[in-house]
């Protein structure tokens, strides 16, 4: 299980990790923490701010004709400030994306032990480099006072630099307030920290895992290929530790450009291994730093905290609550009539509410007691909840489309066009199981007692409940679809108009909008972070050969275009088990453009879309991509869904219930690659 505490209140998750009373015995702990905290309490602010220079560039430029360099960058600069310095503060609020399987059965001793050893191995060697090759960075910079690129830009280019090495100290404080705070605990642990498995276990795996290395590098010849399927299977093994991913990602690729630095100046010849010639030493590893700065001034990722905003502030608005009661009333008299409204409901959220966990958590606690109540089975009721909030991810506005747009280098809105048909595909195959099921067995989805059939009193409310939501979705899709605005434009009127809407609705008081600033500072962190570890990891893995030994090795199954299309979209679907969608879009999808390149597969593009087949095979990743959301065990929707649901709803069910969604995702996946018009098709008519 993958896990990330940013859909709880970071305030009260931390609280309950440090409620041991001899916290009062840590100051320096709890000094360095509270400073880190109070930093990010401020800086998280910026995200308001972000929202404000995306609207008022779109204002100046249609009500003033004006465009405004200064105003591009002041956006970046207020989504690299948030990004940055957000890693710190996730880091003290353990916000961080883990994977639990192993780790939440540990001993809270061993957890302890895990982290003091992860902070030492993996992170203190990644904030050394980058406070030093940052510090240089940044230097340069400043000696001949660099500026924008644009004469009308903003001066000082050097200060936005500093952040790097700024917030690489403050993750330094964050790290040292961790490990004192463990190793205090570990010093006083009391009787019940011993409960639970312990590192001899983790041990044991990691040794499996060393013995599983040694013999697959029998299958290549180079020291490099070698070293490749080494570094591969170690990330994999300290994923199982329960470590975060983001550090675990950064301190595999340090650990192996050192590795590598060893091969290269014959100093691992007692190995029997024979020498490389990758060029990876702590100087060209400090190249990471210009790619840090280039993630950080992205205009594309900008988009990601104002989405995240607007999802949460949704949520806060409480449209789902309004949807919820009217469309009960619509679809109260047929069988499976609740199920059929949980699917509807999650298909508009998943065009407003970008946050997969925020929105399987609101279904499950909305409809989930009503479905139970009404007898429903359980595996039905889990299923529809958790397969109804995971459509986030595939329909557009989806963060997911936006890093993938960035990391292939394809235009956000002609993904987002093509992402579309292929999700409502989904949403239809989910209704119509619904529907059917309901039919043939009468005691899986029963209509509830006494419902009214419906009257145009219904039919108003479900309008008057609808149509603010679609006035949003309109205003963020259609300014994209019709090229009024950028993506990046358009997130920021969607988290404006989120706001109004909750405003609208009295809903938005000072307490929750510091609740959405906080988890968006959060959640904006922790897959930031990831996005450093991942850079890092990509580099030494590039270095060493990995593209080419990974697109060798696709190439050689000889299994002709789409035989090979297939063979890495089961690469993916097996790769969710363990991984989630954001380290493969990050790691494994950037080396797969050069091979679906190379395939000549023939997809029209309508004299329109210069790479059709590029954006249909994205689409085909994003949506098996979305499965990985209900293939246990990583599968993030099952355990927020397991975190809320009532108690006589078990995780076998939930495991059960996934299944009929997990082969229509799989249907959907078929009919998207057996007909590439419904990716291509609607991109290439939008212009």
């Amino acid at each position: 299980m993958a896990t990330d505490i940013s859909q709880n209140d970071p305030i009260e998750t931390y609280e309950r990790i440090l409620e041991h009373p001899e916290t009062d015995q840590q100051p320096i702990a709890r000094a360095l923490d509270s400073s880190v905290k109070a930093i990010g309490h401020v800086v998280m602010w910026a995200s308001v701010l972000l929202m404000g220079a995306i609207f008022s560039q779109v204002a100046l430029r249609y009500l003033f004709n004006q465009n405004y360099p200064k105003l591009d960058e002041i956006q970046w600069h207020f989504y690299g400030l948030v990004t940055m310095i957000g890693i710190s503060y996730a880091l003290v609020t353990d916000s961080h994306v883990r994977v639990d399987i192993l780790h939440m059965n540990l001993s809270r001793r061993t957890q302890r032990l895990i982290e003091v050893l992860g902070i030492l191995t993996l992170l203190v060697p990644f904030i050394y480099l980058m406070i030093d090759q940052g510090y240089d960075y940044f230097y340069d910079s400043f000696r001949v006072n660099e500026s924008s690129d644009s004469p009308t830009g903003l001066p000082a280019r050097w200060a936005f630099k500093a952040i790097i090495p700024i917030s690489y100290v403050l993750l330094g404080v964050a790290a040292a307030a961790r490990l004192l705070h463990d190793a205090h605990e570990l010093w006083v642990a009391p009787a019940e920290e011993f409960e639970g498995l312990k590192l001899r276990r983790v041990l044991l795996m990691l040794g499996f895992f060393a013995a599983i290395t040694f013999a697959l590098t029998f299958l290549v010849e180079t020291t490099e290929e070698k070293l490749v399927i080494a570094m591969f299977l170690t990330f994999i093994a300290l994923l199982f530790t329960g470590y975060p991913v983001a550090w675990v990602l950064a301190g595999v690729g340090v650990g192996y450009c050192g590795l590598a630095y060893l091969f290269d100046n014959d100093l691992m010849l007692w190995t029997g291994l024979e020498s490389t010639f990758t060029g990876l030493d702590y100087l060209t590893l400090g190249a990471v730093v210009n790619r840090v700065y280039a993630t950080m001034s992205n205009a594309v990722l900008v988009a990601l905290p104002m989405f995240i905003f607007m999802g949460l502030m949704l949520d806060e608005s409480g449209v789902a609550e309004r949807l919820m009661t009217s469309m009960q009333r619509l679809f109260g008299t047929v069988r499976g009539g609740l199920a059929i409204t949980v699917t509807l409901i999650g298909i508009i959220l998943a065009a407003t509410t970008v946050i997969i966990g925020a929105s399987v958590v609101l279904l499950g606690v909305l409809a989930l007691p009503s479905m139970t109540q009404q007898s429903y089975k359980p595996t039905l009721a889990a299923g529809v909840v958790s397969a109804s909030g995971t459509l986030g991810i595939l329909i557009p506005p989806s963060i997911m489309l936006v890093i993938m747009a960035d990391q292939m280098a394809l235009s956000v809105g002609d993904l987002f066009m093509a992402a579309m048909l292929p999700g409502v595909l989904l949403g239809v195959l989910y209704l119509s199981y619904i529907f059917i099921v309901a039919q043939i067995d009468k005691r899986a989805a029963p209509a509830p007692e006494g419902a009214v059939k419906p009257d145009w009193d219904a039919v108003k409310d479900v309008m008057l409940a609808v149509l603010p939501t679609l006035r949003l979705i309109l205003a963020v899709l259609g300014s994209i679809f019709l090229g009024l605005t950028t993506p990046t434009e358009a997130s920021g009127i969607g988290a404006l108009g989120a706001t109004l809407l909750a405003l609208g609705y009295r809903k938005l008081n000072l307490s929750k909008l510091w609740n959405v600033c906080v988890s968006t500072f959060n959640t904006t962190a922790y897959i930031f972070a990831i996005f450093l570890g991942a850079t890092v990891f990509s580099y030494v893995l590039r270095e060493l050969g990995g593209d080419e030994l990974i697109e060798h090795m696709i190439a050689s199954t000889g299994l002709g275009p789409n035989g090979t299309v297939i063979f890495i979209l089961a690469l993916v679907f097996l790769l969710g088990f363990v991984l989630d969608w954001i380290e493969i879009t990050l790691i494994v999808l950037p080396l797969m453009r050069p091979i679906v390149n190379s395939l000549g597969i023939d997809i029209p593009g309508y004299g329109v879309l210069d790479e059709p087949a590029l954006i249909w095979f994205v689409i085909l990743v994003a949506v098996t991509l979305q499965t990985s959301f209900l293939t246990p065990p990583v599968g993030f929707a099952l355990f927020y869904l397991k975190g809320v649901c009532p108690p006589q709803i078990h995780l076998v069910h939930i495991y059960k219930g996934v299944i009929p969604f997990v082969l229509l995702q799989l249907l959907g996946l078929g009919l998207v690659f057996g007909w590439p018009a419904l990716a291509i098709w609607l991109p290439s008519v939008a212009y």
